[in-house]
């Protein structure tokens, strides 16, 4: 059997998009409706981590759980992965066993070689270089809350991290416009993500600048996973990319404020902005579950009727 991968947020189009946004819309209200959603049942989904989690594991395992299915957590230290199996052998073995695969890692190109082995559809829970899941829920909590993202403007601000490629790749698959505001020396590097064009961001050294008339504010911390030692020299190099209630000011007047999380109140994101009134961050983080289940439900079912 033909089966497909989400590694990046490029690997599907507008058109799977816009079937995903409204199909996350559709079983979030079962959900909220307490009308049971078994389209899964009996699939066993493999959880990979490498790196540690809160939001991935818990949206991922309950729902499979929530569809019918079952979760196996798997982490690289207590697997032979971790212990210099090639990745080739174990995605035999694992993807023999389940019907599909979420890998959490750091290098892209792990998810990549696992992918390239599987039997089974493997999905990018989060790499240095991407993490679709994540805008693939943002997206849909700004549709949610605002409505359609095209034509609309986003604002990046802070460190052009696997967060920021994966706006940068959203913004051109669904036709919206990215500002980026960066730090010297932390800034995008638009060459490595596979963009047609530079025709959907734009660059700011000025953060203010950046969320101008932005419809989304949002940001991620200073310091992504990996990174720690360089905590100190970041923590210095980002002290003016605060997302501050000045820079929501700025933006549109029905803008929201949105943060991947976890969040460090005080640095990326003051205190009032993100448990503000502009802030949608604990709707956009429950919104993990809804479309990371649409999204399973279509790597193994394909489009389904409403």
């Amino acid at each position: 059997m033909t089966h497909r991968h989400y590694l990046q947020f490029k690997d599907f189009s507008r058109a799977e998009y816009d079937y995903l946004f409204a199909r996350a819309a559709f079983i979030k209200q079962k959900f909220k409706g307490y009308d049971p959603h078994r389209s899964l049942f009996d699939r066993t989904l493999v959880m990979i981590f490498e790196k540690a989690s809160t939001r991935t594991r818990l949206s991922f395992e309950a729902g499979i759980q929530q569809l019918g299915g079952t979760a196996i957590y798997l982490n690289t230290r207590d697997s032979q992965l971790g212990r210099g199996e090639p990745v080739y052998d174990s995605a035999q073995v694992i993807s023999r066993m389940c019907d599909l695969i979420m890998i959490r890692t750091f290098e892209q190109t792990m998810v990549e070689q696992l992918a390239a082995a599987s039997r089974v559809p493997v999905i990018n829970g989060l790499t240095n270089e991407y993490h679709p899941c994540q805008v693939l829920a943002d997206v849909f909590t700004f549709i949610e809350q605002r409505g359609a993202i095209q034509g609309k403007t986003v604002a990046w601000v802070g460190d052009a991290n696997n967060m920021c490629n994966t706006w940068l790749q959203a913004a051109e698959v669904l036709d919206f416009k990215v500002h980026v505001s960066s730090p010297e020396g932390y800034g995008i590097h638009p060459d490595r993500l596979g963009l047609a064009s530079s025709a959907h961001f734009e660059t700011f050294a000025d953060p203010m600048e950046a969320c101008k008339g932005a419809h989304l504010v949002t940001t991620d911390v200073w310091t992504s996973m990996g990174f720690e030692a360089e905590n100190e020299a970041r923590k210095k190099a980002f002290a003016d990319w605060c997302v501050d209630e000045e820079m929501m000011g700025v933006a549109n007047r029905d803008a929201v404020f949105m943060h991947c999380l976890p969040a460090h109140r005080g640095e990326e994101v003051t205190a009032g902005v993100i448990d503000g009134p502009q802030s949608v961050v604990w709707d956009e983080a429950e919104n993990r579950l809804h479309a990371q289940k649409a999204l399973m439900e279509f790597l193994l079912l394909g489009q389904q009727p409403q």
